[in-house]
């Protein structure tokens, strides 16, 4: 089994895809750092007041809110064009998935996973690997789903799932945050001892 998962190769449509979903969530999630941090309007009010009084003018609270406020919808604008093309890669990866070859496909490793009669170590841990990925699409497909739902918010048949999609949306995250440190965790730590070669072989195919 170690052998077998450890020559495991993927498709070059699958690593290019991989590698694009990796920096289009870095960036979607340093829009969410920044737009709850540095970019957050309550934290931006006194300066703008402040900036405002040594130019010689004077802003009210409310005044000052609203020009705060205007970078942050800025910031939230790129998040929402940042998940219009995470929407559009998840797209793409079912596509991908009913085109590729069986042994290739997320349904296809989960199935074989599933035949396994685990009797050690090493082939549980390749089932739960397996799995692990059936979770992380299950998860973007969630993200996907609602955020598209409060992209378009003046669509108004979406007006009855808009609040419950914003609460999955900002719940589901989370499950997508920890994942993806676990995973890059995972990875690195399989790369060094059990699986030498993984990393290389999502960049170029080769160990």
């Amino acid at each position: 089994m170690s052998d077998s998962f450890n020559n495991q190769k993927k498709t070059s449509l699958i690593r290019v895809w991989h590698w694009l979903t990796f920096l289009f969530f870095l960036a979607s999630i340093s829009t969410v750092i920044f737009g709850s941090t540095l970019y957050k309007t309550k934290n931006n009010i006194s300066m703008v007041q402040e900036q405002a009084l040594s130019k010689g003018g004077n802003l009210t609270n409310d005044q000052a809110r609203a020009i705060a406020h205007e970078f942050s919808d800025k910031l939230w604008m790129l998040h929402k064009y940042i998940g219009y093309g995470l929407s559009i890669l998840m797209l793409l990866r079912i596509i991908i998935e009913v085109t590729v070859t069986r042994q290739d496909t997320v349904l296809g490793r989960i199935k074989s996973a599933a035949s396994i009669k685990v009797k050690d170590a090493e082939q549980k841990h390749y089932v739960n690997v397996q799995y692990s990925y059936l979770l992380f699409y299950l998860l973007f497909l969630t993200m996907s789903f609602t955020g598209l739902v409060l992209a378009f918010e003046d669509v108004k048949f979406l007006d009855p799932i808009h609040k419950i999609s914003k609460q999955i949306h900002s719940y589901v995250q989370y499950g997508l945050y920890a994942y993806m440190v676990l995973h890059i965790a995972g990875v690195v730590l399989a790369d060094m001892d059990r699986y030498p070669g993984i990393i290389s072989r999502m960049i170029n195919g080769k160990k």
